[in-house]
């Protein structure tokens, strides 16, 4: 396995995370934009959230506010796309995104995993691709009763502190899935300890992404 440095640590990033949901951002790639902020290497950090109404606007607003605290800069886009109904919906869903590329020029991107089975999920993936052609793009991955799974090849490790700050986090914050049978601390410490197996992570647990290109300089 080859170990390879995001960016240099004095350089700073400009990160953009993409949600369709309140807590998949979280879920999926939580912890390690939480390690990334309290290294100081998230420089600015744009997290769009393209589903967050009701009550879920307030839990998403706020688990924000959390993830983001040690970020230098941070600018929170919450929307309100109908769940479940993102494919129907795919114009004014284009249209943001192209708005967002004209704001943002990102060193990395965070979005769902292309094969990801529920709907919104896999229009968001597909517009990220779509829409921002030359950057680096870590597709990140839900747990779901689908069974969609795949078999990422990029890893981040995280401390076992971390992680249950992170789930912490989310369990306490996004009180409108509580009871759901898959939202639970076991599940999602199961899945970032399988995921730091995988990757023989020093401290036993990782998050994990799919990349599906990526350009390597040699100096």
């Amino acid at each position: 396995m080859l170990n390879l440095q995001l960016v240099p640590k004095e350089a700073p990033l400009e990160i953009l995370c993409l949600g369709a949901h309140a807590d998949d951002l979280e879920i999926g790639c939580g912890g390690t934009v939480l390690r990334l902020a309290e290294s100081g290497q998230a420089a600015a950090v744009t997290w769009v959230v393209f589903s967050a109404t009701g009550d879920r606007r307030g839990e998403a607003r706020e688990s924000a506010e959390l993830f983001l605290a040690r970020a230098k800069a941070k600018d929170v886009v919450l929307k309100d796309f109908r769940d479940g109904f993102f494919p129907y919906q795919g114009a004014e869903l284009k249209g943001d995104f192209e708005e967002l590329k004209r704001r943002v020029s990102p060193d990395v991107i965070f979005t769902h995993y292309r094969n990801d089975l529920h709907q919104d999920h896999r229009l968001i993936s597909e517009l990220t691709w779509n829409t921002f052609r030359s950057h680096l793009i870590l597709e990140y991955e839900i747990p779901k009763y689908d069974g969609d799974f795949g078999s990422p090849n990029v890893f981040i490790d995280l401390d076992e502190s971390l992680c249950r700050r992170k789930i912490e986090a989310i369990l306490g914050l996004f009180r409108t899935q509580a009871g759901k049978h898959w939202f639970d601390e076991e599940l999602f410490m199961a899945v970032l300890r399988l995921r730091g197996m995988e990757s023989g992570a020093a401290a036993k647990y990782a998050e994990a992404f799919y990349c599906r290109k990526a350009v390597l300089s040699v100096s």
